[in-house]
């Protein structure tokens, strides 16, 4: 260890070597920041998608889903709408 020591000056005491982990951890911190709003955004992860919104009938089912939790109308109207929008036979 002495041998090292007395190798040169930079490794004296003293000197730049407080800065480079402090810049590693400030590194850490910008790619976890990073990666967190890129997930929050979209960017990255799994594809957020709503199934009745990509449909061109969804606001119709989301329509009926909300009077079917109501009770406006029973299972059978309700399945049988439904079976209707999605083009299948009633």
């Amino acid at each position: 260890m002495n041998t090292i020591a007395l190798w040169g000056p930079h490794w004296a005491a003293g000197g730049f070597w407080p800065v480079f982990p402090a810049l590693w951890g400030l590194f850490w911190v910008a790619v976890v920041a990073l990666a967190i709003t890129a997930r929050r955004r979209g960017w990255w992860g799994p594809a957020r998608t709503q199934a009745a919104a990509a449909s061109p009938t969804g606001p119709a089912e989301q329509i009926l889903a909300e009077r079917y939790a109501r009770g406006e109308m029973s299972d059978d109207e309700y399945f049988e709408k439904m079976a209707v929008l999605r083009g299948g036979s009633s």
